[in-house]
């Protein structure tokens, strides 16, 4: 059979994607040399939050819930596991991290992207993007189980109060709302940016912001009627958004992106023009702390992480990896301790020390590792991605 439209456009998306993410240094924007961000936008009062989601913890800390150690009952027998999902291999690997080894390697579908853990925690969804799937992972035996059909699905996220699941449909055009837990699709949103991928939802619930990779775009997303209500194109010729993350006192978004060689700080609320804040050639995942003093963000192009601090608003370190690498999606352990990045373009996974940035390990994994999961987390339920919880 001729290839169908759909594949022609998903293989003209990928080769441009693939293109652009390899794009030499001479092709990418100018790094800027200050290291200050701009000043956090003034806090507001905030509406109620979404109905039906878990009350917040604390209003000056969106992440108190993810302690070192502070494992929901739900997954508090689950073993360590960090899973790895290999874009080009069609495979899931499962390290231990005890001992930094691959112990299992699981046959998924084609070009899974991201590891995601479901709302109530109990599943670990891999994303097949070009296999049009999803595989359930049990992470209590860490054994793969049911597959479900589900088109385009580049990333998975959940609202807060668990009533849906988010499809990042990114070559399809669409944000598709789903059921949790048997995938029915409840409403198809379509987009008319290019590449949806990355997402954060507001500390309420009420909203989250999207990150459009191809257009270089962000979109403001209204949680309980499910429909748009913010579209800006980023300020920078040739943005490319990836991660998004919501500072621990919700008062502003970050978004990393590759092309501008930093991350994006935005005022949610107002969805204002928002500041670049450089960090390092291709800026691409965000990750805080178990303490939420700092975020990690991985610099893809340059082989390293830097380190920013919520409280002085400003980066105080930076992780070279030795011999170079492509840091790209990851986690944190349960305990805090350890920091675990894909290398995306060298078949391999990078272990960091949060205490001194020095690497670990390096193991060897399939081809193309992208969005891992480190499993279980602290937290009381998941956003999803590769493990946003709350």
């Amino acid at each position: 059979m001729p290839p169908s439209p759909r594949a022609l456009t998903a293989a003209a998306l990928l080769v441009a994607a693939l293109a652009a993410c390899a794009a030499p240094a001479d092709h990418a924007l100018p790094e800027p040399s200050r290291t200050e961000a701009a000043a956090p936008p003034d806090r507001q009062a905030s509406p109620p939050g979404l109905p039906g989601m878990p009350p917040v913890l604390d209003p000056e800390d969106v992440y108190a819930a993810d302690r070192p150690g502070k494992l929901a009952p739900a997954v508090k027998d689950f073993p360590s596991r960090v899973y790895v999902p290999n874009t080009n291999s069609n495979t899931v690997s499962v390290i231990d991290p005890a001992t930094y080894k691959v112990i299992e390697t699981i046959p998924v579908g084609n070009q899974p992207q991201h590891v995601v853990p479901s709302w109530d925690l109990k599943t670990l969804w891999v994303n097949n993007d070009l296999g049009d799937s999803l595989t359930a992972i049990d992470p209590a035996t860490g054994k793969a189980g049911r597959t479900v059909d589900v088109s385009d699905p580049y990333n998975l996220y959940f609202t807060p109060n668990g009533r849906y699941a988010v499809v990042m449909a990114s070559m399809d055009r669409e944000l598709v709302f789903r059921d949790p837990r048997t995938m029915k699709v409840a409403k198809t949103l379509p987009v008319d940016c290019a590449g949806v991928n990355h997402a954060d939802f507001s500390a309420d619930g009420r909203y989250f912001i999207v990150s459009c990779e191809f257009s270089g775009e962000l979109l403001k997303v209204d949680t309980e009627k499910m429909r748009i209500v913010g579209q800006q194109r980023l300020p920078k010729q040739g943005a490319m958004p990836q991660d998004v993350k919501l500072s621990p006192d919700g008062s502003t978004f970050y978004i990393a992106d590759m092309m501008a060689h930093g991350m994006w700080v935005l005022d949610g609320e107002k969805f204002t023009t928002p500041e670049l804040l450089p960090t390092g050639k291709g800026a691409h995942g965000l990750y805080v702390s178990r303490d939420s003093k700092q975020m990690y963000v991985t610099n893809r192009g340059e082989g390293s992480v830097s380190v920013f601090d919520f409280a002085r608003n400003r980066l105080t370190a930076k992780w070279h990896l030795p011999d170079g690498g492509s840091p790209d999606m990851g986690g944190v352990s349960a305990d805090g301790k350890v920091l675990w990045l894909s290398g995306r373009y060298d078949a391999e996974v990078y272990a960091i020390d949060t205490a001194t940035g020095k690497q670990l390990a390096r193991i060897p994994v399939g081809s193309g590792p992208h969005g891992l999961a480190v499993y279980p987390q602290p937290g009381r339920y998941s956003l999803g991605h590769t493990g946003v919880f709350r």
